[in-house]
């Protein structure tokens, strides 16, 4: 693309912007373009902070880093080089072990992951193909490894991220310094590049 599809609001634009960007500074180290560009509706930049913060909340042994892993592996499997790039950068600030990110695309035979890890990571693999591959098999393995609570947290990331690849490779979102460098470091040895969000 030649430029994104909406510019992103300066920071500074309005209170809401101002506050929302206070929130993720502390999240990724930066406020992302896209819940700039969302701010031009600030009830869909709000509702999305809600649901951001609704799903990324830890309530048992689903831990931040799996969830930013199973994150990566959502916005890999639908292609948004943006969201990928973010979701390394939060797994990394969120104590993903390092070889675990490096190996991540290895999950099904690399010994670092437990058989709980690969079952959710096959779920977000199927969760997020078009058309959905979620199956018996899949649900049976999550069921082994998850109770119900952890599921819905699982699949909460997965549909979060899903609407998250939708906007930025539709925006065309500009991606940050920052976030492209995870992208280089952790995802460049598997072909990772800016793509469609670099201007």
């Amino acid at each position: 693309m030649k430029q994104p599809l909406v510019k992103p609001l300066d920071r500074n634009a309005n209170k809401e912007a101002q506050e929302m960007a206070d929130f993720y500074e502390e999240t990724l180290g930066f406020t992302p373009n896209s819940l700039f560009t969302m701010m031009h509706r600030p009830r869909i930049a709000k509702a999305f902070l809600e649901m951001n913060q609704a799903v990324m909340e830890n309530k048992g042994r689903v831990t931040s880093a799996l969830k930013r892993q199973i994150a990566y592996l959502s916005s890999m499997t639908t292609g948004c080089r943006y969201c990928e790039a973010h979701a390394i950068r939060a797994a990394v600030r969120y104590g993903s072990e390092e070889d675990k990110l490096r190996n991540i695309w290895s999950y099904k035979t690399y010994p670092a992951f437990s058989e709980g890890e690969r079952a959710a990571f096959d779920l977000a693999i199927a969760a997020s193909s078009v058309p959905n591959g979620v199956d018996d098999s899949i649900s049976e393995k999550m069921r082994a490894h998850w109770n119900e609570g952890e599921i819905v947290e699982i699949l909460g990331v997965i549909a979060l991220f899903g609407y998250l690849n939708r906007w930025n490779d539709s925006m065309g979102t500009q991606l940050e310094e920052p976030a492209a460098e995870d992208g280089v470091d952790y995802l460049g040895a598997q072909g990772w590049s800016r793509g469609k969000h670099e201007y």
